[in-house]
């Protein structure tokens, strides 16, 4: 990793994060043949891993960030090596090591920013709750249904308030007693994790916990799958559980008892995009398509690559916060795929999809050809 380190502390750093696993790898090949970065580059995670654990030791550090921890290698190896653990041990050691690229600068600039104002975009902590101008969001207390998290972006990207106001629109037309942290927010620490700073990460945890246990909360609604998945699967670390609910969970949830009634149609051909850390990561496949099928007029059609095999959209592991050439973006092939197919809207539930989409919907110069759309916005429409 153009870093002086014997590769024997590589290897224990990947066996202490990663486990045993590694050691199993037999090669096959598999992860290459799913990876999606195979579809724009060549990139081979077998050869990396391999390097990285078995005595090569340079490894390229462009190819250490180019994981996007989609997920897709793990479920095809019949090994069970658990690639996604050992790419962020690799990472640990250039964080620890203190690795010096341009690559990485707007890691450490997202690094410096969580540690002083608690989210990654270089923005005020004073300012996290201005997104809420106009809307009734109240304070929350311990008395509330629920605690609305929205991850960082929704509540500091301009495109992202979109889905904060019509999430809070949406829960408001239900009934739903909830509230909002602002300023005591900090960023759940997922995608900081997954770039292999892990001191960044604990930090961010355990203030969150505190808060989340001085202000009483008990059950927790988010908008970001990123922050789902690190609430509910990696905040126990620290003996702390939280019942945890995405959105698209929790809009099924009210459509079904009741509490939610569509009213209008919405007459356009829609295909919906699944995020990796709420499908391939989490199992959440079937609710956000209940949700939209249960809207008058609405034609969901598939895509080839869904659910299981779904494509990544190339945000993930942290390299939201890394430039990614606009000829090697996965979302390009999944705009244009869903271009070709005739839909007039690409849904997903996911702000990191939707920046994503977005920049390729622009790139490609597809604006008027189609819309990128979060869930909550199409139900928003159709209240």
């Amino acid at each position: 990793m153009d870093i002086e380190t014997p590769i024997n502390e590589v290897i224990e750093e990947i066996k202490e994060f990663g486990g045993d696993a590694v050691k199993f790898c037999y090669q096959c090949g598999k992860c290459d043949t799913v990876c999606p970065w195979n579809k724009v580059t060549n990139f081979s995670i077998r050869k990396l891993i391999r390097e990285a654990t078995f005595g090569i030791p340079e490894v390229e550090l462009e190819e250490v960030w180019r994981c996007t921890t989609c997920g897709k290698c793990p479920q095809e190896c019949p090994r069970d090596v658990r690639q996604i653990d050992d790419v962020v041990a690799m990472r640990r050691i250039a964080t620890e090591y203190g690795v010096s690229s341009t690559l990485l600068k707007p890691v450490r600039s997202a690094s410096a920013c969580l540690a002083a104002e608690g989210n990654p975009l270089v923005q005020e902590r004073s300012k996290r709750a201005d997104w809420t101008e106009g809307l009734d969001v109240k304070p929350f207390t311990e008395e509330m249904e629920i605690l609305y998290f929205p991850c960082c972006y929704v509540c500091y990207d301009k495109r992202l308030k979109e889905v904060a106001t019509a999430t809070v629109r949406i829960l408001n037309k239900a009934g739903v007693e909830f509230g909002i942290l602002g300023t005591q927010e900090n960023c759940c620490g997922e995608s900081i994790r997954k770039t292999g700073n892990e001191e960044i990460f604990k930090s961010l945890a355990r203030e969150n916990i505190k808060t989340f246990i001085d202000n009483g909360v008990k059950k927790i609604l988010v908008s970001s799958p990123h922050c789902y998945h690190t609430l509910k699967n990696e905040y126990p670390e620290f003996k702390a559980n939280f019942e945890v609910v995405h959105i698209t969970q929790y809009l099924h949830e009210l459509i079904s008892e009741g509490r939610l009634q569509v009213s209008k149609g919405y007459e356009k051909k829609v295909t919906y995009h699944d995020p990796c850390y709420l499908g391939r990561h989490n199992g959440i496949y079937d609710e956000p398509r209940e949700v939209l099928g249960k809207i008058p007029g609405l034609e969901l059609s598939e895509m080839a690559e869904i659910r299981e095999e779904g494509l990544c959209c190339g945000m993930g592991g942290g390299r939201i916060w890394i430039d990614t050439k606009m000829d090697e973006r996965f979302s390009n092939i999944r705009v244009e795929e869903a271009v070709a197919m005739g839909a007039e809207v690409l849904v997903t539930s996911c702000p990191y999809c939707i920046d994503a989409l977005e920049e390729s919907r622009s790139g490609l110069n597809y604006e008027d050809a189609i819309q990128v759309k979060d869930i909550t916005e199409i139900l928003q429409e159709v209240l």
